[in-house]
């Protein structure tokens, strides 16, 4: 397994305001109780869509419901969801902050255990998996994990946002092309003979590149010009990966094209490009061709905020 020396650390960023945690010890004040946490995310946000996979293939609709919001938020100021402001207001005085998702939330208190989607993804699989939480974890402990996440939110996520602005001059963005096509390229090669990232089956890991993958493709393409595009395409492997696990029914049955699209053109600022018309992957053909198996239950439809 490839190691990634990032060559310097990455800028801190705003500390969530909640991150609880759920503990086997009962002093934690979140013991691991089947019925009592609900998730609250929309598939069509990168990390949304990870945790949905990550539930899915945990088989948690009835432990741990999950309450589907819509593509797009609601709030005036676009940050956030309306129907999140009465676990916000019971969970912080006076609170002023973004409602923002994914979250976790207790429903015997009515309040937010915690905001940050790393922390949720490890304690559903800590406590909530059937089987032992090796099952998504992987073998090799947190640090091929962490070289994942750094892959994919640096080399790939953060590159490819670069790359496409077209308020930088042409140096920095063919710089951060280079930085995303060398993350690809490692990515490439590392698939090269093996089926999953990690081990011999699906991990977190997987999750998280596939999520990455479907947001380069269908997100960071529209302000990437085409021969940047043609360039991203050329690593077979890599989006063979990417088709194959999208036919996964706890994948593909939480792929949303349309609330994806939506989110973008609501929030995006940024000048569209050649490369807008060239998608790499046909997700929803991928998707399309899951095997015939019980689907993902449906997360539950958001109620309305107030």
């Amino acid at each position: 397994m490839p190691t990634f020396h990032p060559s310097a650390a990455p800028a801190p960023s705003t500390a969530p305001a909640f991150r609880g945690r759920i503990g086997a010890a009962e002093r934690s004040g979140y013991p691991p109780v089947p019925h009592r946490y609900r998730l609250h995310l929309t598939p069509s946000c990168t990390n949304g869509l990870r945790i949905a996979v990550t539930h899915s293939l945990l088989d948690l609709a009835r432990t741990l419901p999950a309450t589907r919001l819509p593509a797009v938020p609601d709030t005036p100021d676009g940050t956030g969801y309306l129907a999140l402001r009465p676990l916000y207001q019971a969970s912080a005085h006076r609170y002023r902050g973004p409602l923002a998702a994914p979250l976790l939330s207790d429903d015997w208190t009515g309040r937010i255990v915690s905001t940050r989607t790393p922390d949720i993804l490890d304690d559903l699989t800590r406590h909530f998996a059937h089987r032992g939480p090796d099952d998504l974890r992987g073998r090799g402990g947190a640090g091929p994990l962490r070289a994942v996440e750094w892959l994919c939110e640096q080399d790939i996520n953060a590159a490819a946002q670069q790359a496409g602005r077209a308020d930088t001059g042409p140096d920095t963005r063919e710089a951060a092309l280079r930085t995303l096509l060398n993350g690809l390229q490692a990515a490439e090669h590392h698939l090269a003979e093996r089926e999953f990232w990690m081990d011999d089956r699906l991990t977190l890991a997987d999750v998280q590149l596939w999520a990455t993958l479907v947001q380069l493709d269908t997100v960071h393409r529209w302000h990437l010009d085409a021969a940047a595009v043609h360039r991203l395409a050329g690593h077979p492997r890599l989006w063979a990966y990417a088709r194959r696990l999208a036919a996964h029914p706890a994948f593909g049955a939480h792929l949303d094209l349309d609330g994806i699209a939506l989110r973008h053109h609501a929030h995006c600022r940024g000048r569209e490009a050649a490369g807008a018309a060239m998608p790499i992957v046909d997700w929803a053909a991928a998707a399309a061709r899951q095997p015939s198996a019980t689907p993902a239950p449906a997360p539950e439809p958001v109620a309305n905020g107030g």
